[in-house]
């Protein structure tokens, strides 16, 4: 069963950052950033989407409807970008192979 604030929580715990590091940032209240967190409070959806942006994900990785992650590229170049999802695209490629070797 799918977990909204363990998956926020996992997400801030990754960043280095409290609860109230989080509420600052977003004009939110400690109280509320834990009731996400402990799943006593929703979100709306404007809220959702602040998270998503803040976490560097998707508002359907936060909902649980994906369970991919998102790779930030922010402050790369074009190239640096192409590299990296050349470098994705390897490792998938290997991975698959690995996998169907294995079976």
């Amino acid at each position: 069963m799918f977990d909204f604030g363990a998956r926020l929580k996992e997400l801030r715990i990754k960043k280095g950052l409290t609860q109230t590091q989080v509420a600052k940032k977003l004009n939110l209240h400690k109280s509320t950033i834990s009731g996400y967190e402990g799943n006593t409070k929703t979100p709306s959806i404007d809220t959702i989407c602040r998270l998503a942006i803040f976490y560097n994900t998707t508002t359907d990785y936060l909902l649980g409807m994906e369970k991919k992650k998102m790779i930030c590229a922010d402050g790369l170049t074009n190239r640096q970008a192409e590299i990296v999802e050349s470098l994705l695209a390897e490792f998938r490629a290997k991975t698959s192979v690995i996998g169907q070797v294995i079976k």
